[in-house]
Formats: structure tokens, sequence, C-alpha cells
């Protein structure tokens, strides 16, 4: 995007918010027209449902309700939420606001950690930090049911995340992975997609055998963000690794 298209955003992404302030159904507005459009909304049901996808790549302090909806306003078949902690979620209360027809889940300090509606649910990916399968469960058993997805973030390179054994710390870890990835799968329901981000390794080898360790945990689909973990958005992408990683399996998109 040029940075006038990214003015453009914001000033839509704020409209939306007075919009919804105001009580404005903005949201049924917008799934209203999709389903004109193409029938019934879309849900996110299984791995077919991401091959050929718009998507909205998570990403922090972005992925909020009021850009997630304008994402699909303007194509987004699935939209991923900003990274939330397994331990803030697992102590939060689910709040329903009528004054906004949203559903809030606020954290154990009275503070709103995150936001949705019924209008996005079936496209909605809720994205979790975290470094252990029990806490990684106990946080998707709090949000499962007002989302279409679980994904985890296997490629935060932050300290705060990689300190705490979580985002791109999981990488070289892959028997945690198994086992958040594993456990999850087997406790979610069947028709949830269960997904999770990882960047690339230091070596294609190393990318290769670790997708092939988390498809055979049985999820959903696989997100890599063709970076290293010391890289940052500033450097370019490595376009040909991914193809190379994606190569490495067969079962998963």
């Amino acid at each position: 995007r040029t940075l006038g298209d990214s003015k453009h955003l914001i000033q839509l992404a704020s409209d939306y918010v007075v919009d919804l302030s105001l009580g404005a159904s903005s949201s049924q507005a917008i799934v209203a027209q999709m389903t004109a459009e193409g029938g019934a909304p879309f849900w996110l049901r299984s791995g077919d449902d991401y091959r050929g996808a718009n998507i909205l790549a998570p990403m922090v302090r972005v992925g909020t309700m009021p850009m997630r909806m304008l994402a699909a306003e303007y194509g987004a078949n699935i939209v991923y939420g900003e990274e939330h902690i397994d331990r803030r979620v697992i102590g939060c209360k689910r709040v329903v606001n009528e004054q906004l027809n949203t559903v809030d889940f606020i954290d154990k300090n009275d503070r709103l950690m995150f936001r949705t509606c019924e209008e996005e649910r079936g496209r909605l990916v809720f994205q979790i930090g975290t470094a252990d399968s029990v806490h990684a469960l106990q946080a998707a058993e709090v949000v499962c049911k007002d989302v279409a997805a679980i994904d985890i973030n296997m490629g935060c390179p932050k300290h705060f995340s990689m300190s705490g054994g979580m985002g791109a710390k999981l990488l070289r870890q892959p028997e945690t992975v198994r086992d958040i990835m594993t456990t999850l799968r087997r406790n979610l329901p069947a028709s949830q997609p269960v997904t999770c981000k990882i960047r690339l390794l230091e070596t294609p080898a190393e990318t290769a055998e670790l997708v092939r360790i988390i498809e055979s945990t049985g999820v959903t689909a696989l997100g890599i963000h063709g970076r290293f973990t010391a890289q940052r958005p500033r450097d370019p992408a490595h376009w040909a690794l991914i193809k190379e990683a994606i190569s490495a399996v067969s079962k998963i998109p």
C-alpha cells in the first residue's frame, strides 16, 4: 500500500468506530452485502477455505475489530486478530455488550482485551501467544465459540515473547510445538480450524523439518512469515524460501 492508501484506510477505520459508537449497524450492512453477492455468508471450516483466500494477516496493534470489519468490506475472506497472551485470555470474562452489539472479553483488571461481533465470527482467527499446551488450550476454550479458528503465534521476534518461551522461541522447540498443536487439535471441535504461524529457520532443511512436524499434528493450515527471526519488516521477504518450505508438505495449505 502507498502512504496515501494507508491514510485512507485509517480514516475509514475511524469512520467505522464513530458509526459503531453511535449504534449504527455497519457490520450488519457488510454481511448483508456479502450475503447478497455470494449467497450464504462465508464460514471458515477447512483447509480448502484458505486456498486462494484474501486474508488480513495478524498485525500487532492493527488487527482490531474496526480494521477487521473494514478488511471484510474490501474483500477479505479471513481476518486475523492481533496476538493475545494465553494467561491474560484465561483470566478474562465474556461480556455481551448490548450497546455496541459486540462480545467483549474483559481481563482481571477490568480492561478490554478483545472485542468481536457476530457478523465476523465466521471469518475471524484468534491468535494466541503461548509456550505451553495446557495454557494454550485453556485460552482457546475461553474464546473458541466466538471465533472461527485458533492460531498459535510462533513467529514473534520481540524480547517479551521470546523471553517467555513464546513466539519465535518455539521455532527451536519442535516437541513443544508438537505438544501444543496436537493438544489443540484433539480437544477443540473438529470443525474448528487450528493453525499456526512460523518464521523461516536458518536453513531450508530446518524449516522443512519443522513444517512437516506441524503438518503431522493435524493442523488445518500453516502461515509462514518469510523472514528470519532477526529480520524486521524493512528487510525483504524471502519468497523463494517460502515456496521451498511449503513444498515440504502436501496435506495442508
